[in-house]
């Protein structure tokens, strides 16, 4: 049986990169394949011989957005497990990286913020149905392929992934998590003259944000919740599980809880990785 991996999302945010990692990895990856071929590749993907078992099809702007089902049909019909990576990144973060390369936009329009969000209605549709939605709004092209080899490794092709991330509510909320809890009730340690350049790694900075009367409370309630919630998740079949952390400025308190959190969810059996976001900002 073959593994598809459908990569598709915003133009300008990391299609090709990704398309670069999985065939690094050894996955067979076509790009900007015609939807009316998509039937074509599971024949020949399926054929006796065919040493293709992971697949990728990397998919721009066009029928795919207009219509999802014209391509996923015809890859859930006798093949493994099929992915769709949906890579989305903020209008301001796509408007630099096309006037960086002075590509024209595939969209057309008058203005290329015009042309951005244009895409992005269309492309709403198709989110809905992603397995996993990465926002690349904030990280570099190494940060990029140091996600999809994570994804690799514990996601793709089956399987759920559980992610813990910090982040600073002053740079933005991750728009790719599909939890978030806010921790700016623990005292910060930013304030204390000695703990400021440190982060939420060191035991002292931990231990001054996570010795509050409120912090085991929240971690126990946390937790519990999260054991409820993870199992129900996987079994209807969500690929990529992201829960955010979030202080002021993603250092010390969000760094702390998650590395606190990361610790109790492997007592039930989980193996989270971890991401701090805003860490070196």
């Amino acid at each position: 049986m073959t593994d598809f991996v459908v990569i598709t999302g915003m133009s300008g945010a990391g299609r090709s990169t990704v398309a670069g990692v999985l065939e690094d990895r050894g996955w067979f990856v076509i790009d900007n394949l015609p939807t009316s071929l998509v039937g074509k590749v599971v024949e020949l993907a399926a054929a006796p011989g065919s040493t293709h078992d992971q697949v990728a099809l990397a998919v721009g702007p066009g029928a795919m957005f207009e219509d999802p089902d014209a391509l996923l049909a015809p890859l859930r019909v006798g093949s493994g497990t099929v992915r769709v990576l949906f890579l989305d990144a903020s209008t301001e973060a796509l408007v630099r990286r096309y006037e960086m390369t002075k590509r024209r936009h595939p969209m057309g329009g008058t203005s290329l913020a015009e042309s951005i969000e244009r895409e992005r209605r269309l492309a709403d549709r198709l989110r809905d149905k992603a397995d996993i939605v990465i926002d690349t709004s904030d990280l570099s092209v190494h940060d990029v392929r140091a996600r999809i080899e994570e994804l690799i490794e514990t996601s793709l092709p089956g399987g759920m992934s559980v992610s813990l991330m910090s982040f600073g509510y002053k740079h933005g909320l991750p728009t790719d998590a599909d939890l978030v809890f806010d921790c700016r009730f623990l005292p910060n340690p930013h304030w204390v003259e000695g703990l400021r350049g440190g982060t939420g790694r060191e035991p002292d900075v931990r231990d001054y944000a996570l010795d509050h009367p409120a912090a085991v409370p929240f971690l126990d309630q946390v937790e519990g919740l999260l054991a409820l919630l993870v199992p129900e998740y996987e079994t209807e079949g969500k690929a990529y599980l992201t829960i955010a952390f979030g202080c002021t400025g993603g250092h010390h308190r969000s760094v702390a809880v998650v590395e606190e959190m990361a610790g109790r969810l492997r007592s039930h059996g989980l193996d989270p990785t971890i991401s701090h976001r805003d860490i070196t900002k």
